[in-house]
């Protein structure tokens, strides 16, 4: 009866199975390698200019030492949070650009698929286990920030800041299980490793570099001269432009992470002087700043599960022996 218990059953074995795959893959030891270079690249600057930063009192969160740290630069490298909203990608797509079509091509596939184990458990165990090391990745990368910032400060965190960190963490592991669902989706459609990573890694670069550059050119084209606008106007084409660009998932995490690393942050998108009036800069609790970047979380996770369901749809009427 013990050893049954212990047992982790079919879905465990290939989540264990996947994991080891991918701390023995080279390309992800190389990312990995990166990320963690970027952080204490990183950490390194915000501490030598965490003195100014927390010095400046006209800064409403000059008091959040630990924020500060994944927020401060000295302009000679970006701060952590925006290098992630770059590598985070392609961490997702390292992770599932050749899932399904490299274990067809082996052949390993139909050897898998003729075990008494269900045909979605093996989506599953490929997303499962890449999600698991993605979340010890991030979770060990905090708590090494967290510890360096208090043996070297020796200043105590405050909760809201431990909260904060902790949603910065989760919403990067959704905005990097957005790019392993989408890899994982062409990893099916397409044979081709190669085709499939390529395919991702284009429209990674199309959301990252050229959405922003082609909704500027459309909204313009049809936006009359501002000189002739009024004030409601152009906040209405502000907005329109707001969201059309918060369709790129880079959008909805740079809004999300901003907003949590950020306390003062109480909008994401534009104000008018009459709501300004009497407004005190003053960080938000943490509640009201997850009440506006709730609808960042909630695109990314839906286009994660709408991503995960397309794979499901097309690995389900795939035909294995081809």
């Amino acid at each position: 009866m013990k050893s049954q218990s212990l047992d982790p059953g079919p879905f465990g074995v290939m989540i264990h199975k996947e994991i080891a795959d991918h701390i023995r893959s080279w390309r992800f030891s190389i990312l990995i390698a990166l990320i963690v270079l970027t952080f204490i690249a990183a950490m390194y600057v915000s501490l030598a200019n965490i003195k100014s930063a927390i010095g400046n009192t006209k800064d409403p969160d000059h008091l959040f030492l630990y924020l500060k740290l994944l927020t401060t630069t000295d302009n000679s490298i970006p701060p952590f949070h925006v290098f992630l909203s770059f590598l985070a990608p392609l961490l997702g797509i390292c992770l599932g650009f050749d899932a399904v079509n490299s274990e067809q091509n082996s052949g390993t596939l139909t050897r898998l698929m003729a075990q008494p184990i269900y045909r979605d458990n093996l989506l599953l165990a490929k997303f499962v286990s890449a999600l698991v090391i993605v979340s010890g990745l991030f979770v060990a990368l905090a708590l090494l920030m967290i510890g360096g910032g208090l043996v070297l400060t020796g200043v105590r965190m405050e909760p809201q800041e431990l909260l904060r960190i902790l949603g910065f963490i989760v919403i990067t592991i959704v905005y990097v299980a957005f790019w392993l669902s989408l890899s994982i989706v062409l990893s099916i459609l397409f044979k081709q490793a190669a085709t499939s990573a390529l395919t991702a890694i284009g429209i990674w670069l199309f959301f990252t570099i050229f959405y922003q550059i082609v909704i500027n050119l459309i909204v313009k084209s049809f936006l009359p001269d501002p000189a002739y606008l009024s004030q409601a106007e152009i906040i209405s084409y502000n907005d329109l432009i707001l969201n059309l660009q918060r369709i790129a998932p880079n959008q909805l995490y740079s809004d999300a992470v901003t907003t949590l690393l950020m306390p003062s942050v109480r909008s994401l998108g534009p104000v008018t002087m009459e709501q300004m009036a009497g407004a005190i800069p003053a960080p938000l609790p943490f509640k009201e700043s997850v009440m506006i970047v709730w609808p960042q979380v909630s695109g990314l996770m839906a286009s994660t599960a709408g991503c995960f369901a397309f794979a499901y749809y097309f690995f389900m009427r795939r035909e294995i022996r081809s």
